[in-house]
């Protein structure tokens, strides 16, 4: 037994020194890799300062429209004695700090970064210093890779072998990004405070600092209480760090703040469409913010420019600059979605927020063409009869009622087609149609051409009770003018990197979501609301801007208390205008409500001009009758305002009018004594 222990006691003892042995060899290994890669960085010498190239956005036309954050890029380089000692001592809180007693690399915060990216099995966790994060922003992209970050390390080694920590510091803070295009903390000071760097205080630098964290997120013109929760954090820091005390980062946070309010302009092409794109580029494609501001980038756009100032040069002609009411206006080709035109508000300079794509708004009538779509593929025709009276519905198994009104007050009191019912607008009918069909029919054709809002199965959705994007109702009206296909809305075509490789290519595709022959049917249904031929107890919602039009265009107006909206099409082009105050404020005036109609006219009219009068073509599957459409009856040739009416094969009417001569005699209907025929059988007489 004995013998056997000593043995146990020799094989350990040999393992342990084996143990030791090889950590110690390692352990030299380790610090010949890091003296030797220190080594490498300093025969490198500095690495060469990367020249930043500003990313180029161009049109439809390849015409140069933009450059991202161009216009208020001001990188002017300041010393450190130029430089608020305060935003200095922020920053060294906030980012690093142990700035001046590291070499390029925390390891204390570098260990636990490390730790928690082991335990994730991931690469989320930061540990930057300032040195790391200049060599990022000079040499690298923020992509979290492991070849990256060896890379980072390298370059890091580079610039603390060669630059001393005040010229480090010095050019981290002239390069570092404090959004809107302030490239530096003198730009930041100038762009947030117009003032010079050395010259903030406290409360400034310490809201400055706060900042690179995250530019837009934490922009006080953006979100101010949120900028001023990232403040209390950097003054905490600065505490913590003994940069200052408790009081005076106390009397920093509660120091009023005095943002410059009113920026010099920017003459920018389309300025609500390139903030689009920017989102885009950075939320959908991930492009970063540093490759953006300076990646050189080509991006090739949807924008027809001739038609962006067209939309622009009606919303200024048609509305009265008195007026605080605000616009948008979408236009895109429904073939492949691009958007070509786009107006988010009256003001770039006064409110940048993008009414087009950001706001969500009741859509009023302009919604009902999804309803009458969906009533076509549920047995309604355009002669399909319902009484426009008022009405109250009950639904809900019999829980709740609904009582919608005209507007005006205005009832046929009696029974009205469908093609009158839409172009007339009546909500009795629309809900009649809703119910009918039932509730659940409505949303599924809006969520069948790409409408994401939320919607509900009542009554009131047929009257367009539930907020939309003006960008939505377009994509929603594509649909239709493209023969049932829908398409995705979309605003860059190509993008093109330093080397000239093409990065990104936009390929169009169609999905058919609707029937072709249904959706032809309502596109011609939509012309009546310019036809005075389907007037009835009021007159055809389109009536005040029929004489504008010289094109066959499909469309439908829409309002609510606070909202008007016109939009309509062609198989080449949608144009959705909405106008309304921001606060929902009532439009209660005559020119307000007739706003979005006339710019939605005059702005069609002109781009159309020089395309065909009329380029939609029925497809197989529908058949064309002259009918009366008060009763939406067949008629013959002559019957007053008699018009051509398209239906799907099978449906339509076989009875004839019988209006038409009572009001017109025979000679306007079947003609009698004309023809061999007649004229011997009336001798019979």
């Amino acid at each position: 037994m004995e013998l056997v222990t000593d043995q146990h006691k020799k094989k350990a003892k040999t393992i342990l020194k084996w143990l030791i042995t090889a950590g110690i060899g390692c352990l030299f290994l380790f610090l010949f890799f890091i003296l030797s890669l220190w080594g490498f960085a300093k025969i490198q010498g500095p690495p060469p300062i990367k020249v930043p190239q500003t990313t180029r956005i161009y049109d439809a036309n390849h015409y140069l429209i933009g450059k991202v954050e161009h216009e208020n890029q001001n990188r002017t380089w300041v010393h450190m004695d130029d430089i608020s000692k305060s935003l200095v001592n922020a920053t060294l809180s906030i980012e690093d700090k142990r700035f001046y007693q590291h070499h390029g690399f925390d390891l204390k915060r570098l260990a636990g970064a490390v730790l928690a990216d082991v335990k994730s099995f991931s690469k989320q966790q930061g540990a930057s210093t300032i040195t790391m994060q200049y060599a990022r922003n000079l040499y690298l992209d923020h992509e979290k890779t492991w070849m990256r970050k060896l890379t980072e390390a390298l370059y890091t080694m580079r610039l603390e072998m060669n630059y001393s920590k005040d010229q480090i510091l010095e050019g981290y803070l002239n390069t570092i990004y404090y959004g809107h295009g302030a490239y530096g903390i003198e730009a930041a000071a100038k762009y947030y405070f117009n003032k010079n760097a050395d010259e903030l205080t406290l409360s400034e630098a310490s809201l400055l600092a706060g900042i690179p964290k995250g530019p837009s997120y934490y922009s006080p013109y953006h979100n101010f209480k949120r900028a001023k929760q990232r403040q209390k954090i950097v003054l905490q820091s600065m505490v913590n760090n003994g940069y200052i005390t408790k009081q005076a980062a106390n009397s920093a946070f509660h120091a009023p703040i005095r943002l410059v309010h009113k920026h010099k302009p920017m003459n920018r092409t389309a300025p609500y469409f390139q903030d689009a794109v920017e989102s885009v580029l950075q939320n959908q494609l991930h492009i970063d913010q540093k490759t953006l501001a300076a990646g050189g980038l080509k991006v090739y756009t949807t924008l027809n420019s001739n038609m962006q100032k067209k939309a622009e040069y009606w919303v200024k002609q048609v509305i009265n600059p008195a007026s605080d009411i605000q616009t948008a206006v979408i236009a895109m080709n429904p073939q492949n979605g691009a958007v070509e035109a786009m107006v988010g508000g009256r003001d770039y300079h006064k409110s940048s927020y993008n009414r087009a794509v950001q706001a969500m708004r009741s859509p009023g009538s302009s919604f009902k063409p999804f309803l009458y779509y969906a009533a076509l593929r549920n047995g309604f025709t355009p002669s399909t009869t319902l009484r426009s009276e008022p009405t109250t519905f009950t639904y809900n198994k019999g829980k709740s009622k609904y009582a919608p009104s005209n507007f005006g007050g205005y009832y046929a009191n009696g029974p009205i087609t469908l093609a009158q019912a839409l172009a007339l607008s009546d909500n009795i009918y629309a809900v009649k149609a809703h119910l009918s069909i039932g509730m659940d029919q409505l949303v599924k054709t809006a969520r069948k051409v790409g409408i994401k809002a939320p919607l509900a199965d009542i009554p009131s959705l047929a009257l367009g009770s539930q907020p939309v994007s003006v960008l939505e109702m377009a994509k929603g009206y594509s649909a239709f003018a493209n023969g049932g296909a829908r398409v995705t809305p979309h605003y860059i075509t190509k993008i093109v990197n330093q080397k000239g490789e093409t990065i990104y290519e936009w390929h169009p595709k169609k999905e058919q979501v609707l029937n072709k022959a249904a959706t032809f049917v309502l596109s011609q249904l939509m012309t009546g609301v310019f036809d005075k031929k389907l007037n009835g107890y009021s007159k055809v919602t389109g009536a005040s801007i029929a004489h504008i039009l010289t094109h066959k265009v499909a469309g439908k107006s829409g309002s609510t208390a606070a909202d008007s909206w016109m939009i309509g099409f062609t198989p080449r082009l949608v144009s959705a205008v909405w106008v309304g105050y921001d606060k929902g404020q009532s439009i209660s005036t005559y020119p307000d409500s007739g706003y979005a109609k006339k710019i939605w006219a005059h702005f069609t009219e002109s781009a159309l001009e020089g395309q065909p009068k009329n380029s939609f073509k029925p497809p197989k599957g529908v058949v064309r009758r002259l009918v009366d459409p008060k009763n939406g009856k067949l008629a013959a040739k002559g019957c007053p305002n008699a018009r051509y009416t398209y239906y799907l094969k099978g449906t339509a009417p076989n009875e004839y009018s019988h209006r038409c001569y009572k009001e017109k005699g025979p000679e306007n209907g079947r003609k009698k004594h004309k023809g061999f025929f007649n004229r011997w059988f009336h001798w019979f007489h």
